[in-house]
């Protein structure tokens, strides 16, 4: 819904060709750097989101909604009315009677179709999959599942694979939103699984990653009628058939030994055991979602799952049922503003000359905190530097978010309003601040030095500082809404529950989760990388709001990433401007009240000078003890801090000396004090 005018102009639609003038507009002297700490990330080594699937844009056809409750945010709710392979035969299981337990991997099997839950990995959840969502082939042809629960799967080919997975071991998960669609079954292949099946060790296609089409398995799934996505049989392979009335055929593969599992979001998952990858996997697919790509594909495919972009809708002409859009709902792609796309998008190779380093003035640079400044004379006497880190930052700052829903309206010389999401060009740089504090403008928090393009929660935060704002001009979104709430209440309660599952609980005494917090990791290796894979969710959803284009291309041709609804280069600034404010506020508080100021921070870890070793010992409180409000406060909850890393004064001033303020973030080395790379440090 855009309305007809805009407070202090009439509001204009983007100009589909940019006008001569802008095309010729003279770069400014001062380049401006370009940073992605959240990430810009991309399906190079695996795994498309399901609506990358071609001949499944027009999903299944739509029935009847049915009386289904809606549950809360984070949990999910009945199956879906499309999308869901019919039940078959159950699924053999290991040779053993009925009722009676065996043990296979060290992992108890129940009986059939009862399997005795690990955690919180419930296949009974869903009634239409009696298995779980997924499933771990050996060599030997058994297939791990969620609970202990152990499958014999015949199959040798990995068209057979598909077939055992959508009918006889019944493999799947239940919707997440009574509008969306069953989540597919997940078939992981060790590299005993991938041999057996005939495929390669290791790919030969480094770059594409993927099999050539010629392939005997590429063969012989298109000779059983069986189809691959665009991105070809690769580390995550998505095998499908067009859908059929209202029966979704699709399964995805993951194959180990060609690195689905990313270490930097794993850690070491695709060593474990078929039996405890499936624990591990089933717990993050019972808490999140299945998996369906890398942690930035899975996180980018939560938001669909919880706010799908169609529902059903009676046609009034006809009476039938049929996809309409889902209010709340990115439902449709829509163009970005000039000044929010990333370089080498085609409105920018438009508006500019090539090589052309666009300004302050030309560009939205929302990025996260890299920051540092010297120790003063005072700050040296004190003996330690002590980092805190904020939980779940990204997350945090997505919750009660409004965001754009529609495409931007170009407004000139606006009045600006906090509650219209967009991006704003206003001079910002006479906010006049404490030296020893960054600025909240800029991600490098130095001064800005004139007009610059910010996101409404920046421009909001400058008038809560109380200065006058006055935009030059705006890109604003007319309709809006909270879109990113269901997701971050979904992955703070994986987050949540992951954590208790290692020991550490809200609720608990400062002193008590300091403890909790310096061995959680050793509780439990299984839990502590799903906690790992969870954090990566979050910043990888977010980074594929701007996914770079990858592999051959060109700057000023359009890449694959743009025809998606959630190619939201403005949410991702959102989100990020969100978050580097949300630290400012806190470290202002600090200042303030306390006279406390940061030396280093780094995306959302903050570093102190501090007369004592931990937290407590330089976090200020109110005159009954408790923790200063407004604050950085102690715990597990997002948003709240935990102890990142200590290391010396004499350490940070050696760093610096050697290395130089420029040179060197010591907010990157707090934890480890391992300064190895330290020059050159970059951000990335």
């Amino acid at each position: 819904m855009t309305p007809t005018s805009a407070p202090g102009a009439a509001p204009q639609p983007i100009p589909a060709v940019p006008t001569p003038a802008a095309a010729t507009k003279i770069a400014a002297s001062s380049a401006v750097p370009q940073s992605s700490p959240v990430g810009d990330e991309g399906p190079a080594e695996a795994g498309q989101p399901a609506s990358v699937v071609p001949t499944q844009a027009a999903v299944a056809s739509v029935s009847a909604p049915r009386a289904v409750p809606r549950p809360a945010p984070a949990g999910p709710e009945s199956p879906a009315e499309a999308g869901q392979p019919a039940p078959a035969t159950p699924a053999r299981t290991t040779g053993r009677a009925p009722g009676r337990a065996a043990r296979r991997g060290g992992v108890t099997a129940g009986a059939p179709g009862r399997p005795v839950a690990r955690g919180d990995a419930e296949p009974g959840d869903a009634p239409d999959y009696p298995h779980g969502p997924l499933a771990v082939l050996d060599g030997d042809g058994q297939a791990y599942c969620v609970g202990g629960l152990v499958l014999e799967c015949p199959a040798r080919t990995v068209a057979a694979v598909v077939e055992w997975a959508l009918g006889e071991a019944r493999l799947g998960a239940g919707r997440l939103h009574r509008y969306g669609k069953d989540a597919d079954p997940l078939v992981v292949l060790t590299a005993g699984a991938a041999e057996r099946l005939g495929l390669p060790a290791e790919l030969e296609d480094r770059r594409g990653l993927r099999l050539p089409d010629g392939h005997k398995v590429v063969k012989q799934l298109a000779k059983s009628k069986w189809q691959l996505t665009r991105r070809g049989f690769g580390p995550w392979a998505r095998v499908f058939r067009p859908a059929a009335g209202n029966r979704r055929q699709c399964v995805q593969l993951a194959v180990l030994p060609w690195g689905a599992l990313d270490a930097r979001a794993w850690g070491d998952a695709d060593r474990l055991p078929p039996a405890e990858l499936a624990a591990l996997l089933g717990d993050y697919a019972t808490r999140v979602i299945t998996p369906c790509g890398s942690t930035a594909v899975t996180g980018l495919e939560l938001m669909t799952a919880l706010r799908p972009p169609t529902r059903a809708v009676r046609d009034e002409r006809t009476g039938a049922w049929v996809p309409g859009p889902n209010p709340g709902s990115l439902t449709e792609r829509v163009e970005c503003a000039p000044p929010e796309a990333p370089d080498g998008h085609p409105l920018v190779t438009a508006l500019y000359p090539p090589y052309h380093q666009r300004t302050p003035d030309q560009v939205l640079l929302e990025e996260a905190y890299q920051w540092a400044r010297p120790l003063t004379d005072d700050e040296c006497t004190r003996r330690y530097v002590v980092g805190i880190d904020v939980n779940m930052a990204f997350a945090a700052a997505a919750n009660r978010l409004t965001v754009g829903l529609s495409a931007p309206v170009h407004v000139k010389a606006p009045a600006f309003d906090k509650s219209l999401p967009g991006s704003w060009l206003v001079d910002l740089s006479g906010v006049d601040l404490d030296p020893r504090l960054p600025s909240p403008f800029t991600p490098t928090g130095e001064r800005p030095q004139g007009p610059a393009w910010y996101a409404t929660p920046t421009v909001a935060y400058a008038a809560e500082l109380g200065h006058d704002v006055r935009p030059l001009e705006a890109y604003v979104r007319y309709e809006h809404g909270p879109y990113l709430d269901p997701w971050y209440a979904r992955l703070r309660d994986a987050y949540l529950a992951t954590m208790a599952r290692l020991g550490v609980t809200p609720g608990m005494g400062e002193e008590e989760f300091l403890a909790a917090m310096a061995v959680h990791r050793q509780q439990d290796p299984v839990q502590a990388a799903v906690l790992t894979a969870v954090k990566a969710t979050v910043k990888g959803g977010i980074g594929k709001l701007r996914e770079r284009p990858r592999g051959a291309w060109r700057p000023g041709e359009p890449w694959p990433a743009l025809q998606r609804p959630t190619w939201r280069p403005d949410i991702r600034a959102a989100v990020i401007a969100t978050a580097r404010v949300n630290m400012h506020r806190k470290m202002l508080k600090l200042a303030r009240e306390a006279d406390l100021y940061p030396v280093a921070v780094l995306s959302d870890c903050a570093v102190y000078p501090s007369h004592g070793p931990g937290p407590l010992d330089f976090l200020p409180r109110t005159p009954d003890g408790r923790p200063l409000p407004g604050g950085f406060r102690l715990g597990v909850s997002p948003g709240m801090v935990k102890h990142e890393g200590t290391q010396t004064v004499l350490w940070a001033e050696g760093l610096i000396e050697q290395y130089g303020i420029e040179g060197v973030n010591i907010a990157r080395y707090i934890k480890s004090g391992d300064v190895t790379g330290a020059v050159h440090d970059d951000g990335e």
